[in-house]
């Protein structure tokens, strides 16, 4: 394949952010900016015999794989379409039987190894980007990074020697685990749960802001760009990379992490959203600035404490871990602010895994206003928790509040999605449904 481009956009050289994508057009809000293929994916093991392991569909009565018993599918054509790549865990996974257990980017990085072996020209997945050019920055990772991506590299000696002739060296391995750690992308449902891993090129053109102009959103496995605000030509294309609830400083240390770089965005640089996001709780006498200090600090520290519990805590310990940090953190933070908002979303997240329906619920009532306002317009985060509110009120039997936040869903899903896209059809069928 030639290097046709992508109609409308052009790479070029962003100032300071090195090489980037911007429009040659105008794109209104809600406009499909372009579409890109993975050029290689893994469905993620929990959603086995969920999800279609060729094409993500999801549905029930999938078939599985004769062999291995693990791999469902939609049909014979998707099974076909997927034997280049299952082959490879295929064998192993009979091989292994129980003790097969790659993580995820592993299994990415297989799959990676052996399209690189079959392909030779440009795929539909790098019209402007080779996978190749991707950043590394190995240069730059600390000692943890290192560890982690050994680890990696072991594994996939482990897991897959036998089935991979000629593995790539040590170097190349290094390498193409840290382009993968820095270029990958996490595919996810309209409720935001994850259902694999992939690798877009051309999406991992786009450079980052905090206050981004399009959205990346999953039509199976294919990635979607969508416009969320007016582009007008000679405009830089820009992406988010994370979660934009959090306040500045937050959003410039994850970036450094993962990313290595420092973001010198608007929003970065304005700060304006911080004070809403910090909202302290309304007392006779303030607090002083190092009691909210200390706080955020207790903060940080819960909610990667509560990360790792989640391994090894029964779900009632994980629901009382929330709670508990909700009151301390209460004593000084007000319900809004993105601290508290990180622990309810979490609370909530153990109530559905409890089948708590009225706890999830209260909860995603508090939590649904405030990420309105601290979320960008036609955010995918304020969608799902409509969406989940919605079906939370519609399995409870409140019908009037379930349409209604379904249909707000509806309306943010319809320019982040595309009216077109199966998830928009979906809730609209749940809502023809209630009449």
């Amino acid at each position: 394949m030639k290097n046709e481009g992508i109609e409308g956009t052009e790479r070029f050289l962003s100032p300071d952010r090195g090489r980037g994508l911007r429009a040659l057009r105008h794109f209104a809000v809600g406009e499909l900016v372009f579409a890109c293929p993975a050029y290689s994916y893994v469905l993620t093991v929990n959603e086995r015999g969920a999800h279609c392991e060729h094409c993500f569909t999801r549905k029930e009565d999938l078939f599985k794989c004769g062999k291995c018993k693990q791999a469902y599918y939609c049909n014979v054509d998707c099974q076909r379409g997927d034997w280049p790549m299952h082959k490879l865990e295929c064998v192993a996974m009979c091989a292994y039987g129980e003790n097969w257990c790659p993580s995820e980017t592993v299994r990415l990085v297989a799959r990676i190894i052996m399209k690189q072996r079959v392909t030779t020209e440009r795929t539909p997945s790098e019209r402007l980007l080779l996978l190749k050019e991707f950043e590394s920055h190995l240069d730059k990772m600390d000692s943890e990074k290192e560890e982690m991506n050994q680890a990696d590299i072991a594994a996939l000696h482990h897991f897959y020697s036998r089935h991979i002739s000629d593995l790539p060296d040590e170097q190349a391995l290094t390498e193409l685990f840290a382009q993968v750690n820095c270029n990958g992308f996490t595919i996810e449902d309209e409720e935001l749960s994850h259902l694999g891993s992939a690798v877009f090129p051309d999406v991992a053109l786009m450079n980052h802001s905090c206050s981004p102009n399009v959205i990346v959103t999953y039509k199976g496995t294919v990635a979607e760009v969508r416009a969320v605000k007016e582009i007008n030509p000679g405009e830089e294309i820009f992406n988010s990379y994370i979660d934009l609830l959090y306040p500045t400083e937050d959003r410039k240390e994850r970036l450094l992490d993962s990313y290595f770089f420092t973001c010198q965005c608007t929003e970065c640089t304005t700060k304006s959203k911080d004070t809403e996001k910090m909202e302290i709780r309304k007392l006779s006498s303030p607090p002083e600035p190092e009691e909210i200090r200390s706080m955020v600090r207790y903060a940080k520290n819960v909610i990667e404490e509560f990360r790792r519990a989640k391994h090894y805590k029964t779900p009632s310990e994980l629901l009382e871990m929330c709670e508990l940090s909700q009151e301390k953190m209460g004593a000084i933070f007000a319900d809004t602010n993105v601290y508290m908002l990180h622990m309810m979303y979490q609370a909530m997240g153990v109530c559905l895994y409890m089948q708590d329906w009225d706890g999830a619920m209260s909860y995603g009532e508090k939590i649904i206003q405030p990420y309105s306002v601290h979320y960008p317009a036609y955010s995918l985060n304020v969608a799902s928790m409509y969406l989940k509110l919605g079906r939370l009120y519609l399995g409870l039997e409140k019908k009037t509040q379930g349409v209604k936040a379904l249909k707000k869903a509806i309306a943010i899903m319809e320019v982040a999605h595309g009216k077109d896209h199966h998830y928009v059809a979906e809730v609209k069928r749940e809502i023809e449904e209630q009449k």
